[in-house]
């Protein structure tokens, strides 16, 4: 499969159907007012029969809209939810990327910054150890499992039952070592204990061999919007040295949730 950045290359086949999605919501964003079909019609040179099931999916989808009285089409505000994820992403690892430095070189280890996404932690900050023995799933844009990731419980922390209910079913609880959590039961009591000590563990629940410590990072409502972890080899990780490093580490999630918004 060809790589990404290149799509203008001639060997790579560009989905019609998709640029044309685009040039309707580019067309309906520079345009104050709703648009009627055959004037969007003339102007993106669609016929008009293929257009209308393009709007009804996006209608579907929720990013258009129609007026009642004319059947005007215009953009929702869902595409700005969109950008707003993207900008806080990007605003949140350009916060924390000179703590996740500094913590790095204090405690000699790989720093990770992770959020959740569509029921997934995806890893958008990592700055490597100094024997860079960081794992191959801890890759900035990587995805993995929340109920083995010390990250990932900190996060179900926003879960209720129901919503852990749909984890369970969409994405279940695979074993990946012999100390992955596989069960609800002992899921939910992972997290109780998580909420009380105020930080997780993933200790050799994803790999054989590696063990994580990971604190919260907490927006103005007090919800975790994100985790810090760092991680490296159990013969370095003991639970001696983790429990030297919590304050610092602690004190580091802190200090980037106040950075965004939170307040004890």
């Amino acid at each position: 499969m060809p790589a990404i950045e290149n799509y203008e290359d001639k060997t790579t086949k560009l989905n019609q159907s998709v640029e044309k999605v685009f040039s309707i919501i580019e067309l309906l964003s520079k345009n104050r007012d709703p648009m009627r079909l055959q004037d969007m019609s003339k102007e993106l040179k669609i016929n008009a029969s293929t257009l209308v099931r393009f709007l009804a999916t996006l209608m579907k989808c929720g990013y258009v809209s129609q007026e009642k009285d004319s059947s005007r089409y215009f953009l929702t505000f869902k595409i700005c939810s969109l950008a707003a994820r993207v900008s806080s992403q990007l605003r949140l690892r350009e916060v924390a990327n000179p703590y996740l430095k500094d913590l790095s070189a204090h405690c000699g280890e790989s720093v990770c910054l992770a959020i959740e996404q569509d029921m997934s932690v995806v890893y958008v900050d990592v700055i490597e150890g100094k024997d860079q023995m960081l794992r191959t799933m801890n890759r900035i844009g990587n995805v993995a499992p929340m109920h083995c990731t010390g990250v990932g419980k900190l996060m179900l922390l926003n879960y209720d039952d129901a919503k852990l209910n749909q984890l369970i079913a969409e994405r279940g609880l695979q074993k990946f070592t012999e100390n992955t959590i596989t069960t609800k039961k002992d899921l939910v009591a992972e997290l109780n204990t998580i909420r009380r000590q105020g930080y997780a563990y993933d200790n050799e629940e994803c790999e054989i061999g590696a063990k994580c410590i990971s604190f919260p990072i907490r927006d103005y409502t007090g919800n975790v919007i994100a985790a810090i972890s760092v991680t490296g080899p159990i013969f370095r990780m003991t639970q001696e040295y983790i429990d030297s490093q919590i304050p610092y580490i602690r004190n580091t999630a802190l200090e980037i949730s106040k950075r965004v918004g939170y307040d004890l």
